[in-house]
């Protein structure tokens, strides 16, 4: 079987552009992952999100382990057949979710037991129930399962939380085994505080992972603060790995990212803002419910190609809205999810070409123009 590679192909300062091979197809970097919670892009059919440029979609372990369960998509095929998604899919571990949507959660060294959400069923979750999940999933890229403190927190907490998810680290890579053609992805953990990062990433890279996530930021510490951990966390992980960035972001969130070296991230912000009538364009942001909106037969964005600029006018977009029907998420999901996408291949060609900092700069001047004036 073909093995889990990537392919650094390029470098512009910081950033970098490259390629990650996988049995399933190539994922090219920097790559932003729509997020399929649920084993499904919500408003989008496969096929749509595979038209908006994405190579991967993240699949989230702990709502798939608690609906339809782990054991079921296994006897189904697998989540790419249950999905109808034939390119790759990363999984997270589920801890992020304990921590943050389960009751009465007890977090222990063997791992965290809590209540589901969903019907207070008990559960266990720990580094290897993690792994077998993401074996029965049948994800591509498999994260390893970690403890994530909200921030702010005091560096007692973060120093335990990051040693914990070391110990966790080491012993997901046992669990893991030997799997040809799937990639194991270490967690760096340590807050905002640049020894304990430090010390995270040197316990990861004695493991040894195929990939390195950069954990425990977009935690609530606000864009200055993450940028300013990311100048010196993302450069502690291998050159020769793809670094990942969980949980990022807004456009000049995953901009920022990748001119700090940083390969890949994945958000919901793009399909959640859609459903909620919030659209990113190449000119700031757009609240399509605005009356502002009620008679403009102009488009979203006029140099955008998805369906919804292309074919329908703002003031269908704001009537369907206002109208609580369907078709307003599905097409102001496809539009972001579209846009954020372009950000992706701009950024790879721009790193390729070595100009860069010109797009970045471009990118920040049109943004700060604000959105077209109203009829």
């Amino acid at each position: 079987m073909e093995k889990f590679s990537f392919d650094l192909q390029a470098r512009d300062g910081s950033a970098r552009t490259g390629v990650i091979s996988t049995p399933r197809g190539d994922i090219r970097t920097p790559a932003f992952m729509p997020v399929g919670t649920a084993a499904t892009v919500k408003a989008m059919m496969p096929e749509s999100v595979v038209a908006t440029g994405a190579d991967i979609l993240l699949g989230n372990t702990y709502h798939l382990m608690l609906r339809p369960t782990a054991e079921r998509i296994d006897r189904l095929g697998g989540l790419h057949k249950f999905m109808n998604w034939d390119k790759p899919i990363l999984t997270d571990s589920g801890g992020f979710q304990v921590m943050s949507l389960a009751d009465l959660r007890k977090l222990t060294e063997k791992g965290v037991t809590f209540k589901s959400h969903i019907d207070g069923s008990k559960h266990e979750l720990t580094p290897e129930r993690s792994m077998e999940i993401q074996k029965l999933l049948g994800s591509d890229i498999v994260m390893c399962f970690d403890e994530c403190p909200a921030l702010p927190a005091d560096r007692d907490r973060i120093a335990e939380s990051m040693r914990l998810s070391m110990r966790w680290a080491a012993r997901s890579r046992d669990a893991f085994g030997d799997r040809p053609g799937h990639a194991l992805f270490g967690i760096q953990q340590g807050g905002l505080e640049q020894d304990f990062r430090e010390e995270s990433a040197k316990a990861l890279i004695d493991v040894g992972f195929d990939g390195y996530a950069v954990g425990g930021l977009a935690v609530g510490e606000g864009q200055e603060a993450m940028f300013g951990c990311l100048d010196f966390a993302t450069d502690m992980l291998p050159v020769d790995r793809p670094r990942y960035l969980m949980g990022v972001g807004k456009p000049d969130d995953i901009v920022g990212a990748v001119a700090r070296g940083i390969d890949m991230m994945d958000c919901v912000l793009p399909s959640r803002s859609g459903r909620t009538g919030q659209v990113f364009t190449r000119h700031g942001v757009v609240n399509i419910k605005n009356a502002r909106h009620a008679d403009d037969p102009r488009p979203l964005d006029e140099d955008c190609t998805c369906p919804a600029c292309s074919n329908y006018s703002r003031a269908y977009l704001h009537h369907v809205f206002r109208s609580q029907e369907m078709i307003s998420g599905m097409l102001l999901t496809w539009h972001n999810l579209h846009y954020f996408q372009e950000i992706m291949a701009g950024m790879r060609g721009a790193i390729a070409a070595g100009t860069f900092d010109t797009w970045q700069a471009d990118f920040h001047a049109q943004r700060a123009q604000g959105d077209i004036e109203p009829l």
